[in-house]
């Protein structure tokens, strides 16, 4: 039996990690939870509010659900940097994901000033899981400052467009030696079970999730589609053919 996803020091045996944006109530987040298994979900810092129970993101997620805050609002590392030691202050542990975006267009992550804010707090001892634009000299980097994983971007997000930049995730895949976990742009789960297929050794979901009319039920299928995903990238797909191949012998028999 396949051991379970790694990273700082823990076993993940679910490989879709889910997130809190979104939802229309807080309360299905916990539903979303059980239904799909997810053991990890991104929050964001603005909605950890310590006064409110109600208010208070914390109070829907269960305790054997691993916390990956994000730095969403930073444009800068030192502006990341200062979100993660006031979610990690907030009891909200040593994972973080790093997330930098100057380009309020397209929202692409800054790439440079991720390196710089994944150097800083991986030193300081947390758990550094940065959102990049797919690209490997950068990838090689973070992995040389001390990321317990890399996230390239499928496609935008919030876009639901899918896996538009597959051939670069491939090389990351192919080149890294730390986890690549695929996130934003997921729209489906055929888009995550295809991430999985490639050989990602986790993906990332949210709006596809929360956004939908019923989170609950689609959080099931994404886990279904990610672990099947897996499946078949462990029992290693046959091949493209642009010529059709009988599965069975096209003459002979009525001679």
């Amino acid at each position: 039996m396949e051991s379970g996803l790694i990273l700082g020091g823990k076993s993940f045996t679910n490989r879709l990690f889910t997130g809190t944006g979104k939802f229309r109530s807080k309360k299905l987040i916990s539903k979303m939870l059980e239904a799909s298994g997810s053991e990890m979900i991104t929050i964001a810092l603005r909605r950890v509010d310590l006064t409110s129970k109600e208010e208070n993101i914390l109070e829907y997620i269960p305790d054997n659900v691993t916390l990956l805050p994000n730095t969403s609002g930073a444009r800068t590392a030192g502006e990341a940097v200062r979100i993660a030691n006031i979610a990690r202050e907030a009891g909200c542990g040593n994972f973080i994901k790093i997330e930098i975006i100057t380009d309020m267009k397209y929202l692409m992550p800054d790439n440079e000033e991720t390196l710089n804010a994944t150097r800083l707090l991986a030193e300081d001892g947390f758990i550094v899981l940065p959102y990049i634009n797919p690209d490997l000299p950068l990838a090689k980097k973070l992995e040389e400052a001390g990321a317990a994983a890399i996230m390239p971007l499928g496609s935008a997000i919030g876009s639901n467009r899918g896996i538009r930049t597959r051939e670069l995730i491939e090389i990351l895949i192919d080149c890294c030696s730390v986890p690549i976990i695929v996130d934003a742009g997921i729209g489906k789960p055929s888009h995550a079970a295809a991430a999985m297929e490639m050989g990602a050794d986790a993906v990332l979901v949210n709006t596809a999730i929360s956004a939908a009319h019923d989170p609950v039920r689609m959080g099931e299928a994404f886990s279904y589609a990610v672990k099947a995903g897996r499946m078949a990238f462990l029992a290693k797909l046959t091949e493209e053919s642009k010529e059709a191949n009988a599965s069975s012998p096209l003459t002979g028999f009525l001679r």
